[in-house]
């Protein structure tokens, strides 16, 4: 079955869309949990929040009774991209994820100023090159139902 990876940057609803494609039935893995992720340090000093490895192997490798969404943006996650069917880039504008990012309850990050700052450096860094990887990219400024009828159509294919 389908192998979905949706990826992008703070704010664009990876988890809101994760949510609504699990109420619909659809199998869903959130790897922002220390189940899928941890933290390393990198040469330079700098902390990063990676995928681990195994886990990741594991769930992919074993997954094959239903379509599978698994979200998440991580430094790692492109070695796994064979893995997936489809490589799904969520987008939007800076002012839409900095609104939401604002306005969000379930998730801290991003309220702090150098996090902010953060995102915009990521949205001009990191987004061409998940662009540049991307087999689809959404408009995420869409509404979720038109989002997640996006996303349920990849399984169609």
């Amino acid at each position: 079955m389908t192998k979905a990876l949706i990826t992008g940057m703070s704010g664009t609803g990876k988890s809101t869309a994760l949510h609504s494609l699990r109420l619909r039935g659809h199998s869903t893995v959130d790897t922002d949990t220390d189940t899928w992720s941890r933290w390393v340090t990198q040469p330079d000093g700098s902390a990063d929040w990676i995928w681990r490895e195994q886990a990741i192997t594991d769930l992919l490798g074993s997954h094959d009774d239903a379509s599978l969404f698994v979200a998440g943006c991580k430094t790692n996650q492109g070695q796994f991209y064979p893995l997936f069917d489809h490589i799904v880039l969520l987008s939007a504008p800076a002012e839409v994820l900095l609104a939401r990012i604002a306005a969000r309850t379930n998730n801290p990050y991003g309220k702090r100023p150098e996090e902010r700052d953060a995102v915009i450096d990521h949205l001009n860094t990191v987004e061409p090159l998940l662009r540049a990887t991307a087999t689809v990219e959404i408009d995420a400024t869409a509404s979720i139902e038109h989002i997640v009828r996006q996303l349920e159509a990849l399984t169609e294919r």
